[in-house]
């Protein structure tokens, strides 16, 4: 890699908000112009800090939601006793500049190349750098099999919704939604958890010796990555990404 690159990736560099785009009543996307940004990998994550008049500072890490060579976005779910995520989903707007850094990581990034078949598990916002698999699997017109298993509490907090919905109809990605908080009426997909049970139903069989990637809090992604290597998955091929305490979706 490149010494200027890897400047450019341990840099601190502003940011501003192209677009602001509410996902749910809790998560907002926000889509970036960074003149600098040294691109990035389907999986990774940047920093964001801000900074208050007293001087005082809080940094956050954020997935990065977008395919490589699209324009940086980050989704951002709101909790509202946090430093940082209030003020990016309810303060910030479009032309608001913010300070950010990366792209950060690379075990968990997916690349077409790196083949198939692909499972991802995601438990809430654990969908954002899965998302960007998704997306940057879909610009490289690859063909490499993908099945999505989305755990969400409730119907309005499923995540980038809408595009889901097009990448099912358009036959291109296998999408298993599963939410652990109700059944609303109409509803004709899954509730519960994902367990051993759904994951032997939906999951690409061991044998066939797909790569999974498990994104969500961390007793969400530690079970599921138990399960899987439980049903035969090489442990080297279920990588997982933890955030949060250890509660589920």
């Amino acid at each position: 890699m490149a010494r200027a690159a890897v400047q450019r990736r341990l840099t601190w560099q502003l940011g501003t908000v192209d677009k602001v785009t509410d996902e749910t009543p809790q998560v907002r996307t926000l889509t970036l112009s960074v003149p600098d940004w040294p691109g990035h990998e389907a999986g990774q994550h940047l920093d964001v800090r801000l900074t208050a008049e007293d001087g005082y500072q809080a940094e956050r890490e954020y997935s990065i939601a977008s395919a490589p060579g699209e324009p940086v976005a980050i989704t951002v779910e709101r909790l509202d006793d946090g430093e940082v995520s209030p003020y990016l989903t309810q303060e910030l707007r479009a032309g608001d500049e913010i300070e950010i850094r990366g792209p950060v990581g690379g075990y968990f990034a997916w690349r077409p190349e790196d083949g198939g078949p692909l499972l991802l598990i995601a438990g809430g916002s654990g969908i954002v750098p899965l998302r960007a698999m998704l997306r940057s699997r879909q610009h490289a017109a690859s063909t490499v099999p993908a099945r999505l298993i989305f755990s969400a509490r409730t119907r309005q907090d499923i995540i980038y919704a809408a595009e889901l919905m097009q990448l099912q109809q358009g036959d291109t990605v296998d999408i298993v939604v599963t939410l652990t908080r109700e059944k609303p009426p109409g509803w004709d997909g899954r509730t519960g958890r994902v367990d051993e049970a759904l994951l032997r139903e939906v999951a690409w069989p061991a044998g066939q010796q797909p790569l999974a990637y498990v994104c969500g809090p961390t007793a969400f992604a530690e079970a599921v990555s138990a399960t899987l290597v439980g049903l035969g998955y090489p442990p080297q091929r279920v990588k997982i990404e933890r955030f949060g305490g250890t509660g589920g979706p």
